[in-house]
């Protein structure tokens, strides 16, 4: 395989600006985006609670359920880690 030599990349002053232009535009819409779903989660969880569909369950609960997920621990007995051996 042939190795060549590095290519030089050069910055001029015009790329510099064009990107915090870029920066700043990306960040106006992030902020806009962020704006705007921060009000619909507000509504939505308003009517959430308004309508009692949570059955007391914590975001965290509903998605453990969701996925299958059961943090309670199981205990560490013999038979636990075993099995029922029999001889």
């Amino acid at each position: 395989m042939l190795r060549r030599k590095p290519t030089r990349l050069e910055l001029k002053l015009d790329d510099t600006e064009e990107f915090e232009s870029v920066k700043k535009e990306l960040e106006s819409r992030k902020k806009q985006r962020d704006d705007v779903d921060v009000v619909g989660v507000a509504t939505s969880s308003d009517m959430v609670g308004a309508s009692g569909v949570t059955d007391g369950k914590t975001r965290e609960q509903m998605i453990n359920e969701r996925i299958g997920y059961k943090p309670h621990p199981k205990p560490n007995t013999l038979p636990s880690l075993f099995g029922n051996l029999q001889f």
